[in-house]
């Protein structure tokens, strides 16, 4: 039987240099005092995207200020420190500008410069308290410079416990951004690992709401969708950075894996990716899943699950591949590797980012204890010791 309740407020402005509607959109809200976040790398600087956003931000008569402690794997420290500020400083918008990692932080931040205490009080599992913010959070803009996470159309941020290896998702239907401007010139400047990594990100929103037994229709179309264009343009976007009709694609695609995912939620893939990046921070999430990926989907499909033959005819569908109906569950890893080795990502391996054997069981433990929950929405039962053979394999 058929249940699912969509929820989708986030106003979104699409298109390359849509960037200007942030200064003349009636829809912005008449705040005055905005903190932008981004990323400590400076890549936002130098770009000249801060300045951009700034100015746009100034011709609604908005002032803003800049938070740029902000890691790839964001901690929560980091967050208590800019919702301090926010406090402080009397913030009325947040606006986050880069990577899915900054919007997050964004989110969180904008939830926590509403509420008092830790943020790990409004955390569900690991060692959270579970307890419900008391006010909304304040109103957030999302402006993603890369096309993978789709976490400017969600309501969940993934924040790491600073001092420990607790990497969780919190969601609160108020995180939702109030628009998200999704410009692909923005996302002109990413490198190609970058490119590959994040594509394989929103390639992996999309199969997983797809495979989760809390999916909505609507979740589906967008995830076969996302599969399609990701097959067809993400090789040629990382062989060729400035071809605009794959970026423009490739942001569409991210976007809309990130609605099919607020809608339908990930499975335990991402609790097993979050145990591995919150072990290891300096491992890209894109990575981490595409790593996991052939041993974790092998898994699926050998216990069965159906609609991995409808991953596959998508997935045929855009490499124009002809598979007999009969065959399509058997080509789905071969197809999967294929799409990795285009992307240039088949060289990946774990121990490169410091995994190591003996590590296998404290991951298995922490990816059930710290998102258990995907682990219930998964379309097969996964014991512990499933969770240590997929890792192992993924480490071999």
């Amino acid at each position: 039987m058929l249940h699912f309740n969509h929820y989708m407020p986030t106003r979104i402005i699409f298109g390359p240099g849509e960037l200007k509607q942030l200064g003349t959109h009636e829809a912005l809200p008449g705040r005055t005092k905005a903190m932008i976040v981004i990323g400590e790398s400076g890549i936002m600087l130098q770009n000249g995207y801060l300045a951009r956003t700034q100015g746009f931000l100034s011709e609604h008569g908005i002032q803003s200020l800049v938070f740029d402690r902000i890691k790839p794997n964001p901690e929560s420290d980091s967050i208590a420190e800019a919702a301090t500020i926010c406090k402080e400083k009397e913030i009325d918008l947040v606006v986050g500008l880069g990577g899915g990692s900054t919007l997050d932080a964004a989110k969180a931040i904008a939830l926590m410069a509403a509420n008092d205490g830790d943020l790990w009080d409004y955390v569900a599992a690991g060692t959270g308290k579970n307890k419900k913010p008391n006010n909304p959070a304040l109103p957030m803009v999302a402006i993603p410079t890369t096309a993978g996470t789709g976490s400017e159309v969600t309501p969940s941020a993934v924040i790491t416990k600073s001092g420990g290896n607790e990497k969780i998702g919190i969601r609160h239907e108020s995180m939702y951004p109030i628009m998200a401007v999704v410009d692909p010139d923005l996302m002109l400047s990413m490198p190609p690992f970058l490119t590959a990594c994040t594509g394989m990100d929103a390639y992996f929103h999309a199969v997983e709401s797809y495979l989760s037994t809390v999916r909505s229709p609507n979740a589906d179309l967008l995830a076969l969708e996302t599969i399609h264009l990701i097959c067809h343009y993400l090789p040629r976007a990382v062989a060729d950075g400035e071809d605009m009709e794959a970026r423009i694609a490739l942001a569409w695609a991210s976007t809309a894996a990130g609605i099919s995912l607020s809608q339908a939620v990930a499975i335990s893939q991402h609790s097993m990716e979050h145990a591995l990046s919150g072990f290891y921070p300096e491992l890209p999430h894109g990575a981490g899943l595409t790593m996991l990926s052939n041993a974790y989907f092998s898994f699926l499909a050998e216990q069965g699950v159906e609609r991995i033959e409808d991953l596959a005819m998508a997935m045929a569908d855009a490499l124009e591949v002809d598979i007999p109906e009969d065959q399509l569950m058997d080509a789905f890893i071969p197809m999967l590797e294929e799409l990795i080795r285009a992307v240039g990502l088949a060289e990946l391996n774990l121990s490169d980012y410091g995994m190591k054997p003996e590590d296998i069981p404290a991951l298995a433990d922490n990816a059930l204890d710290t998102m258990g929950r995907l682990f219930e929405i998964s379309p097969v039962k996964m014991t512990r010791e499933d969770v240590i053979t997929i890792f192992e394999a993924a480490y071999s």
